[in-house]
């Protein structure tokens, strides 16, 4: 058995190198700027401190971040988060001490980030649609040591910084502050490089909240570059390439994409808010090759004008890359049909990292699928009595992989099954070994003694030519315990009447599964990585 493993682990090690050559990270280079590089990966390990002291060995000059402050290069970042290490330990900043961000997409995100990282420091992420009082009880449980914040969300974070450091990362104008920028403390401190901690610094990544209040998904650094390796296998990302990221930083597909993009020396393209025709044309100016969104924002892209769309070359992409929350079949096959078979969606959560991508070919074949797990994931689904459940049949879905999460940094964690970490979700794997995500297993409406998952309905009214966006959720019923209501949105210009969504829904699923009512909005509630809030929608 210890050969087998051997063998396994030999086997895991030459796909990685072999991968890893194809995508270019390891590719011919000047012999001193490759030992630079290497001498940066073995001082530092696989870290933010790592992916940026590596590429300025390597590609000093080459630009690293395009924001809308103009181009950083490799070097510059560098020297940018040396000099910002260097002022936050003047200032009490040490290994172990929390650093929570609160910024949007620019270079101000990274600075701190690769600064955390060169400290020891643990780096919590705060999600910029938080309310304030969502932000100082986070900050109350996390106790961060500093608060960086863009000058935006200044009035949010006032209770939560009135005991605590705090830096201004993006202001938008000359505003005098009463805390220094981040701008003042990397012009104060030394850009010489720095000694690495004696222990790497952790990531704390906030789940949605979309259920309540959000937790902190405490995760350490990777041990190796294998899961890198796996996602790069399933999707076609390459050394020294641009990418656009739009989706959200602080959330965990923006940041995986950021940390991808550090080990491939990519350019990252940000901007600080989503506007779906500049998203193309950021596309379009920088010759992106990969462009980043949650699913909303591709609904979004959608709604423009057929013309606006064709008027930005986008030919320049080979991977549109989602994820964050559900991709409806239709909206997918929508997205291919106008820039090509490009799309890859990846399905997890901030617990387990990822458990499956979608590549293009899957979702011609069978849309709506999550797709299969890369090499070293295992996803299993199980029963409620933790038992694996025959093939086609829905369960829980349970993944393994180096990623995990290690429990939420008030306490506790997922459930946890022959080594599996629950994602909180149902689902069924189909006769091609597709997993199909069905909906939360909070979620599930069992109304008049049925099981209804609320995802199977959604999807029947989406499909409609009428409806832009739809949620379903289950509300208290005398008679049958709960009830479906379904909210919808009109797209633009058409029209359609609850009845006919009725008989739709009729048409397709058993009745037991058709909305009561049906209420339409002129928007669903949603977060900043495009989940539906249905605890609002349930209060309506």
């Amino acid at each position: 058995m210890r050969r087998v493993n051997v063998l396994g682990q030999v086997s895991g090690k030459l796909h990685t190198v072999k991968t890893l050559v194809e995508v270019g990270m390891v590719r011919p280079a000047r012999p001193d700027r490759l030992v630079r590089a290497g001498l940066a990966l073995a001082k530092w390990g696989p870290t933010p401190a790592a992916g940026y002291s590596a590429s300025a060995a390597r590609y000093p000059d080459e630009p690293a971040i395009i924001d809308e402050l103009g181009t950083l290069t490799f070097a510059e970042v560098a020297r940018r988060s040396n000099a910002l290490a260097d002022a936050l330990a003047r200032r009490g900043v040490g290994e172990g001490d929390g650093i929570a961000i609160m910024c949007r997409n620019h270079r101000g995100f990274i600075d701190i980030t690769v600064a955390c990282s060169k400290l020891g420091a643990n780096a919590l992420y705060l999600n910029t649609m938080f309310a304030g009082p969502q932000i100082t009880d986070v900050c109350a449980r996390e106790a961060p040591k500093v608060i960086v914040y863009d000058e935006e969300f200044a009035e949010l974070v006032a209770d939560a910084v009135a005991d605590r450091q705090a830096v201004v990362a993006w202001t938008d104008g000359e505003t005098a502050h009463a805390v220094p920028t981040l701008e003042e403390l990397i012009a104060s401190g030394s850009p010489a490089d720095r000694t690495p901690p004696s222990e790497k610094g952790r990531v704390v990544i906030l789940t949605s909240g979309t259920t309540g209040t959000p937790k902190g998904a405490n995760r350490k650094q990777p041990d190796s570059l294998d899961p890198a390796a796996a996602l790069f296998s399933k999707i076609p990302l390459r050394a020294r390439e641009n990418t656009h990221i739009a989706a959200p930083m602080f959330h965990s597909w923006g940041f995986a994409h950021f940390t991808l993009g550090m080990g491939l020396s990519s350019t990252l393209v940000l901007r600080r808010r989503f506007d779906p025709e500049g998203a193309l044309q950021a596309v379009a100016e920088h010759r992106c090759t990969a462009l980043i969104v949650v699913p909303v924002m591709l609904q979004r892209i959608l709604e423009l004008p057929r013309e606006t769309i064709a008027r930005h070359d986008t030919g320049s992409l080979r991977v549109i890359g989602a994820s964050g929350s559900a991709l409806p079949g239709e909206l997918g096959i929508r997205v291919m049909d106008t820039f090509g078979d490009v799309l890859y969606n990846l399905y997890g959560s901030t617990e387990v990292a990822w458990a499956t991508i979608a590549q293009p070919q899957d979702m011609r074949v069978a849309p709506g699928t999550a797709g299969k797990p890369p090499r070293g994931t295992i996803v299993r689904i199980y029963d409620e009595q933790g038992r694996p459940v025959p093939a086609g049949a829905t369960g829980r879905i349970f993944v393994g992989n180096e990623m995990l999460f290690e429990g939420y940094t008030g306490g506790g964690g997922k459930d946890v099954i022959d080594g599996l970490m629950s994602t909180g979700d149902v689902g069924h794997f189909d006769e091609g070994g597709r997993l199909f995500v069905d909906g939360r297993d909070d979620e599930m409406i069992v109304s008049g003694g049925e099981n209804v998952f609320p995802r199977e309905v959604e999807d029947v009214l989406a499909d409609h030519e009428a409806i832009d966006e739809v949620a379903v959720v289950g509300v208290p019923d005398e008679q049958f315990g709960q009830r479906l209501k379904a909210f919808a949105v009109v797209s633009e210009g058409k029209a359609v009447t609850e009845d006919e969504l009725k008989a739709l829904v009729k048409a397709k699923l058993a009745s037991y599964k058709v909305p009561r009512e049906i209420v339409f909005l002129d928007e669903l509630p949603r977060n900043a990585t495009g989940k539906v809030l249905k605890r609002e929608l349930k209060d309506e």
